[in-house]
Formats: C-alpha cells, structure tokens, sequence
C-alpha cells in the first residue's frame, strides 16, 4: 500500500511554501520529506507536526492508495 501525499504538495504550493520551509516549520528531518516524496510511509509523529503546521486533519494531506489483489 502506497501512501499518496499529493494533497501536502497542493497545499504548499496554494501556501507559497518551499519543502525547506515546511522542514523548519514542521520541525521534521530532510529525510521525513524524501520518504515521502517516494510515497512511503513516515511515522503518525511527522504527520502530526505537518497537521500542526497547516492546522488540518490527517485526509487533508494524505491518502492511501489501495491496490486490489490483481496488483492494480
């Protein structure tokens, strides 16, 4: 199962905000930010300081991508 933050890339663009910004902001590593650039999972920790930062829920940036048992 992928986990698809496309809706974090919206809002920091909709936010004018750089990822190095959401680094400071959020207090998260570098490498919290790359893991999710390749659609992996990243600790609920991360996603709490991300949510903190917009002051959003959890589904307003991110969503799971659900493969069905075919692979699709």
């Amino acid at each position: 199962m992928k986990v698809n933050y496309d809706k974090l890339w919206k809002l920091l663009i909709d936010k004018k905000m750089k990822k190095t910004d959401l680094i400071g902001q959020a207090n998260i590593s570098s490498n919290v930010l790359a893991r999710m650039g390749r659609e992996e999972p990243v600790s609920l920790e991360s996603i709490g300081k991300i949510c903190s930062v917009f002051e959003c829920k959890i589904d307003d940036i991110l969503e799971f991508d659900v493969e069905d048992e075919d692979g699709q």
